[in-house]
């Protein structure tokens, strides 16, 4: 069995601009429609875009996550897929240069596979 979980909760089924949604969507359990509009209202109040990282990295703070940054030690050989194995148990939002994840119990939760991407900081919920 794989890490990798085929899950897309946008409501049309799309998968490009969205995956901040996406992930929060899945790793807290929130419809797709809700999460995109706490993350537009946050964008408004902070005048930046609901995809920024300030704004989806405050909004989760707000509801009691956890900011963690990864090393710098070996940028070009740990992935999600090393995220993964390393964090067999619980639920956390993973983003890389360019994509957001949701990872549940050692399992990544996506509409591609994005696997092979590489981490650079994480959320998890104390």
């Amino acid at each position: 069995m794989g890490k990798f979980e085929h899950v897309n909760p946008n409501p049309k089924n799309k998968n490009v601009g969205d995956c901040t949604v996406r992930a929060i969507s899945l790793a807290t359990d929130q419809p797709w429609e809700e999460v995109y509009l706490d993350l537009s209202l946050k964008g408004f109040v902070m005048a930046d875009m609901p995809s920024s990282n300030d704004v989806w990295g405050s909004y989760l703070i707000d509801k009691g996550w956890k900011y963690y940054h990864l090393q710098d030690t070996c940028p070009f050989c740990y992935t999600i897929n090393n995220f993964c194995d390393e964090h067999k148990t619980g639920t956390y939002i993973v983003a890389t240069g360019t994509h957001v994840v949701c990872i549940k119990n050692g399992k990544y939760l996506d509409a591609w596979d994005s696997g092979d991407k590489i981490p650079i900081f994480y959320f998890a919920k104390e």
